[in-house]
């Protein structure tokens, strides 16, 4: 595996451990004890944070020190306002232009959302929900609008993790499988008024609370190490 391969892994496990809350803000990550965990090297496990901090998932500080990012819950209603303004463009893109192979894809991810529900709390529901987004923004093949989108989502997900209350994930499946049904449609209005109100109501879903106090680093990133192992096959049909 390339050094940059397993970076990005490393990225990817770091930022899947901050959306489903096993880190919470605030929380340091040492590169030593993360390259340790990962079994790389400490300029590794820097570039990789170096990558989360690209995403306002991660804070680098003084002292090649890093903490997990501190969203602030003024800004979080901001957060969403930006998002309806980028991915009304997303959808605008994609309508009527979305191909079976597409469609299956977002299908299948929203199957994965259903299926997760109550899993681990709930908590790799609002994952699975910004990476729908996220999905969506990648198939436009814009790849500065696929950035913004990608930051801003994944940064209000944090936002969303730190301050949402619980809830039933049932109403934002359904508005993911109704918009599908409007991209495949190519029902451009229709598919713009969705996704305004979807992330519209998924902000009224969120109100301030205090985040729990999670464990060691690395027992934390335990489950999340495992990337190591898969074979190169896997990795490339994305298991």
């Amino acid at each position: 595996m390339e050094p940059l391969d397993k970076s990005s892994l490393i990225r990817d496990a770091i930022r899947r451990a901050i959306l489903d809350q096993a880190l919470a803000p605030g929380d340091t990550l040492p590169e030593d004890t993360l390259g340790e965990r990962f079994g790389v090297s400490r300029t590794l496990a820097r570039h990789a944070l170096a990558q989360l901090a690209s995403e306002g998932l991660v804070e680098l500080r003084r002292n090649r020190m890093a903490i997990v990012a501190m969203p602030s819950f003024e800004d979080a209603r901001d957060e969403f306002d930006i998002r309806i303004q980028l991915e009304r463009l997303v959808v605008d893109r994609l309508c009527g232009k979305l191909d079976a192979v597409q469609l299956a894809e977002l299908r299948a991810h929203v199957d994965e959302e259903e299926r997760s529900d109550g899993n681990n709390g709930g908590k790799s529901a609002i994952r699975l929900a910004t990476e729908f987004h996220v999905k969506l923004a990648e198939m436009t093949g814009k790849g500065l609008l696929t950035r913004y989108v990608r930051e801003i989502a994944y940064r209000s997900c944090l936002s969303l993790a730190t301050f949402g209350r619980p809830h039933s994930s049932e109403c934002a499946i359904s508005e993911h499988r109704a918009l599908i049904d409007a991209l495949e449609k190519n029902d451009a209005e229709q598919a713009s008024a969705l996704m305004s109100d979807h992330l519209e109501q998924v902000a009224g879903r969120a109100f301030l609370k205090v985040p729990e106090r999670r464990g060691d680093l690395m027992e934390v990133l335990a489950p999340y190490a495992v990337i190591e192992k898969a074979s190169p096959r896997k990795r490339m049909q994305g298991g």
